[in-house]
């Protein structure tokens, strides 16, 4: 018989029927009752054995994490919160797992311990919650934008560009770093490396993306980007995944009216598809905040945040009124905000939180920012102090995705590139699609895993990535 999967199995009426089943165990109890798992969803599936009827060698292989395969009755279940369960008449180890050895014993271990052995953490039930849902949301992001009709470009992962101008990047190269060429100036001679200038990891797609709106209007890029960024916080990784969309003729408010359209329909998408998964994390996550003192809970539980996000429109105004709110504010008032309020400073997250879970309770768009706090290539105001950028707020997380309408006037982006020191020689091509055709154009950007994290109601970015690399840290 070929092996049915248990997600299906648990779906059939039981009516004696023959079954083969593989998957990995989860616990064994009384010699009697095997939880089975195989990865197709986070239920278990019972397995009932009668230990007369098995060489007791056999039964004492089995441990938690033993593999098996199993042949047997489908019948309705005996016990409480289950349909079914199979009688087992063969038990086939397939792989041992020796109980004295392995690190996953069934009882709660801490996230911080399973990133120690995140090669094995993917077999928790929180982990496979989390990846099911992250495997889901990066499906429904082609889908939404497939139906759209955007065509997904591939952004190159080695470029010899700076997309953000921060120069927090990795650098690719070949030469013999202990033997590395110099030239007459006692630089390195980037002449001799494989490319024959210098290359770095990418910290975006959105440039290249730029030049496949031009032919296309619509186009989306989602891959990994990198920032040599040494930040240790529950917030940052070294290598993400970005979803970058870049339209032409999009106006800020075009741009505005499909991040948010995108957002609800990742977050409904994910409600529809995976409630076994959120009311496992929604529980996991109201057990952990237990142990938090009261101000450092969530404002709501996970579902219920979910939903709040896809219930109204999304509050949209100005950095500059913003700015006011906070600083009239009580929380501002009574010192309660750890960093003062000013026009003219990149918002901190208590301050973007304090906009969404206080002052408006719902997701804020912000649009407007002063131009010396954002990005070379947003489109200049006729103030000549803002941009026309745009930062949507989500409660407990902050800015999700950050956007703008892109700078199209060549001599007002020429300007603004030398200003800020970034090569226009280097740069050529970007500045060759404002010579030849150029359309007002607007895109966004979209952290992958902030995205996941949210969903998910995990704490730690590091949680929502398989393998994550941060400062000191590359295994695997």
């Amino acid at each position: 018989m070929k092996r049915t999967k248990i997600k299906d199995l648990l779906q059939w009426e039981p009516q004696n029927q023959e079954v083969t089943v593989m998957g990995w165990t989860r616990t064994f109890r009384n010699n009697q009752f095997i939880s089975l798992n195989d990865g197709s969803t986070i239920q278990n599936l019972q397995i009932v054995v009668d230990y007369t009827k098995f060489p007791e060698e056999l039964l004492k292989r089995i441990h938690t994490g033993t593999s098996l395969k199993i042949e047997g009755i489908l019948v309705p279940s005996q016990g409480k919160n289950q349909k079914s369960e199979v009688l087992a008449q063969s038990i086939e180890i397939l792989g041992d797992c020796p109980a004295e050895e392995y690190p996953l014993q069934p009882k709660k271990h801490s996230l911080e311990f399973l990133r120690e052995i995140a090669h094995l953490r993917l077999r928790t039930t929180t982990f496979q919650s989390v990846f099911r849902i992250r495997n889901g949301l990066a499906f429904a992001i082609h889908q939404f934008f497939q139906n759209k009709g955007f065509v997904y470009i591939h952004s190159p992962i080695i470029t010899s560009s700076d997309a953000e101008g921060a120069g927090e990047m990795f650098q690719v190269t070949t030469l013999d770093l202990n033997n590395v060429p110099k030239d007459e100036n006692g630089k390195v001679d980037y002449s001799q490396d494989f490319f024959g200038k210098a290359a770095n990891l990418t910290v975006s797609g959105q440039l290249e993306a730029e030049l496949g709106a031009m032919s296309f209007s619509e186009v989306y890029t989602f891959g990994p980007t990198f920032r040599a960024e040494n930040s240790n916080t529950p917030r940052h990784l070294a290598e993400f995944w970005m979803i970058e969309p870049e339209m032409a003729f999009y106006d800020l408010n075009d741009n505005m009216d499909l991040a948010e359209e995108m957002l609800k329909y990742l977050i409904e998408y994910t409600l529809k598809n995976y409630p076994e998964e959120l009311q496992f994390l929604q529980q996991r996550q109201l057990e952990e905040e237990k142990q938090k003192p009261q101000n450092e809970r969530n404002t709501m539980p996970l579902i219920e945040k979910l939903e709040f996000c896809i219930k109204e429109p999304f509050e949209r105004l100005s950095y500059t009124k913003a700015i006011e709110i906070l600083e009239n504010s009580s929380y501002n008032k009574k010192k309660k905000f750890q960093f003062p309020v000013k026009w003219g400073m990149d918002l901190q997250t208590e301050h973007e939180r304090y906009l969404v879970e206080k002052e408006f309770q719902k997701p804020v768009i912000l649009t407007d920012y002063p131009k010396e706090i954002k990005a070379f290539y947003m489109r200049q105001n006729e103030d000549g102090k803002t941009v026309r950028a745009m930062d949507i707020l989500f409660p407990g997380i902050g800015e999700i995705i950050g956007g703008s309408q892109r700078e199209e006037r060549y001599e007002l982006l020429y300007q603004r590139m030398k200003e800020m020191n970034i090569s226009t020689e280097e740069m050529y091509w970007y500045l060759d699609t404002r010579r030849f055709g150029t359309v007002p154009h607007s895109g966004f950007g979209l952290g992958f895993e902030r995205l996941v994290l949210f969903c998910t109601g995990m704490s730690n970015i590091r949680d929502v990535i398989p393998f994550p690399r941060t400062p000191k840290n590359c295994a695997f």
